[in-house]
């Protein structure tokens, strides 16, 4: 089972494999930089041979490490600035995703601000492209399912296989599955036969070959709600049937499994860790 969590960066980046073995974690995830602002200080060469001998030696295989984009780009966005930012903030993360020797980056697809989802989306294939053509190396950009906010793309699976087929090189892009973002945008996780239900969507509109790392959080809010507020295994609107469901169907074919589920006084991520194990 390839299970772990977002771990910190903070110190050097290569702290985040002591992070993820600490928590026993089997997988993990990371930002590269500070998630919340544009500037990112360059990774040097010996800040990245460092992190991959760490992970090398830590037992955790790389093909269940990722990284994840930071927050402000917005890569389906109408206004030209921000969003030629953005995109070289993407281009500028595939690369340190690619020192670093992190198979997967994982991608939020924005909001087309009120511009349409068609022009969103051509936005968003545009800025997917130009990563895809000016960066020659081995990562794989995952687009990351939306919980259906305002002026969102990509929540429904459909259109996510739709997005996917405008892509090429195919081989360069795949999807990470959020279940709290899958949940709340309408899809029915709460019991076994409905998580079973709604994996087997996935699968015939977008195929398990296409998934690469899944995001394990329950959901704050409820069914169809559109609020990406995640919150600890179990406890929240989705429950500990339907995860477990959807735990085992990520074991059966294999994808690394990510929470990025709260820290707080309720639980810490060992605690949710061991809880998904549970579920399994």
């Amino acid at each position: 089972m390839r299970i772990g969590c977002h771990v910190s960066i903070s110190g050097a980046i290569s702290n985040s494999v002591d992070n993820a073995v600490e928590r026993e974690c089997t997988a993990f995830q990371i930002f590269t930089r500070n998630p919340r602002g544009w500037h990112a200080k360059p990774i040097t060469d010996g800040e990245a041979e460092t992190f991959r001998t760490k992970l090398d030696s830590s037992g955790i295989e790389r093909g269940a490490t990722c990284a994840h984009m930071p927050y402000l780009p917005n890569l389906s966005g109408s206004n030209e600035e921000p969003y030629r930012k953005s995109v070289r903030t993407l281009v500028d993360e595939v690369e340190r995703c690619g020192l670093l020797g992190l198979p997967y980056l994982v991608t939020h697809l924005g909001s087309h601000l009120g511009a349409g989802e068609e022009a969103g989306i051509r936005r968003l294939v545009s800025a997917y492209e130009e990563a895809a053509t000016t960066v020659d190396n081995d990562v794989t950009i995952l687009l990351e399912n939306t919980a259906g906010q305002k002026n969102s793309v990509g929540y429904d699976f459909v259109q996510l296989s739709e997005i996917l087929s405008q892509l090429e090189p195919a081989g360069r892009f795949g999807v990470c599955l959020d279940t709290c973002h899958a949940f709340v945008s309408g899809y029915d996780l709460r019991t076994r036969e409905a998580a079973a239900g709604t994996m087997e969507e996935f699968d015939r509109a977008i195929g398990y070959d296409r998934l690469k790392v899944l995001h394990l959080n329950d959901a704050k809010g409820p069914l169809g709600c559109n609020l990406d507020r995640h919150y600890h295994i179990g406890l929240g609107s989705i429950g500990e049937e339907g995860l477990g469901e959807v735990v085992r169907t990520a074991n059966r074919i294999d994808v690394p499994i990510i929470l990025e589920t709260p820290i707080d006084e309720i639980r810490t991520d060992t605690d949710n860790l061991r809880k998904a194990r549970e579920l399994a």
